[in-house]
């Protein structure tokens, strides 16, 4: 499946600057909709746009978006049967006209009222190609808490310019790496020059979009503030129990970056993540390892699983 598309022009639909494109891939999140809409509408960037992409939501999820359009004229929304975010994501990014865009999870909130603002302008400030910074993860009553590294600018220095690959480098060094794209505000001309978009059709699409990301650009900047408050539910992709999808995906975004590149950076990446799936790997039923694994072998993926990984995966 093709991840890059061509670039595109469109017409702008106002002549008021849009600064920001908020995107929002919307799929039975109503309990939580409120709360994240308000996060947004409040900020103190008021040059912003709202695209809501309901995929196929059951909950009453529509209802709340509608609300919410009819009392804010930024807001823009779309409806989709359930394809999935990446497929709601690259329909978003069809219609995004801000300067820069930052993708968020509906269920998320952004934490301080200046959020937006405080981005646009370092971004403004620095010329990046893109900024990130860090957020803080917490979980619903029940569930298990996977943990995700969402801070990790105190290990790069402010208002100093990084190249993709020697952050990587630096992050899988002292495992620091995280792939999330709620942690990045990106120039949408950047985005646009790459055609990059997100591969459909799998979970942990991140880790697909912001290597390649990171890795194509020079011109990245971190800004040292904590701006976003990450939910972890039962029914979030990293709420769910493990499972043969998991690895079968992650496997799915090896044989796409090795299609990108085979530098060095790209096997160091590889054996830092599957090493680690296939460690937790275990946790899936007997019935579904040896299909899964069998992939990995035919693919020649062993080698970055290590032995370690492997032995568990079968054993533990």
């Amino acid at each position: 499946m093709v991840y890059f598309k061509k670039k595109c022009i469109f017409a702008e639909k106002s002549q008021q600057m849009v600064k920001v494109s908020v995107i929002l891939p919307i799929y039975n999140v109503a309990p939580y909709l409120d709360e994240t809409f308000q996060s947004i509408l409040t900020q103190t960037l008021k040059e912003i746009e709202i695209i809501a992409v309901n995929d196929g939501s059951t909950d009453g999820s529509d209802e709340i978006i509608q609300k919410y359009q009819h009392k804010d004229s930024r807001i823009i929304s779309f409806t989709q049967q359930n394809k999935g975010q990446s497929a709601a994501r690259n329909l978003a990014l069809l219609h995004a006209k801000g300067q820069y865009i930052y993708m968020m999870d509906s269920d998320d909130i952004l934490t301080a009222p200046d959020a937006l603002q405080a981005c646009y302008e370092y971004a403004e400030k620095t010329h990046a190609d893109f900024i990130f910074f860090d957020g803080e993860s917490f979980s619903e009553k029940g569930v298990n808490r996977i943990s995700r590294n969402t801070k990790r600018t105190h290990i790069v220095n402010e208002n100093k310019r990084c190249n993709g690959e020697g952050l990587l480098h630096l992050f899988l060094d002292t495992q620091t790496h995280n792939c999330v794209v709620w942690l990045l505000f990106i120039r949408k001309s950047f985005l646009d020059n790459l055609g990059l978009r997100f591969y459909e059709g799998i979970i942990h699409e991140d880790e697909l979009f912001t290597s390649i990301l990171s890795l194509s650009s020079n011109n990245i900047y971190c800004l040292r503030r904590n701006l976003v408050g990450h939910r972890i539910r039962t029914a979030s992709t990293m709420g769910i129990n493990f499972s043969k999808r998991n690895l079968d995906c992650y496997l799915t975004v090896a044989d796409e970056l090795l299609r990108f590149s085979k530098a060095p950076i790209i096997h160091k990446f590889l054996r830092y993540t599957l090493s680690k799936v296939f460690y937790t790997g275990h946790l899936i039923p007997f019935k579904d390892k040896p299909a899964v694994f069998w992939r990995a072998l035919r693919s020649g993926y062993l080698k970055y699983i290590g032995l370690k990984s492997s032995i568990v995966f079968w054993v533990k």
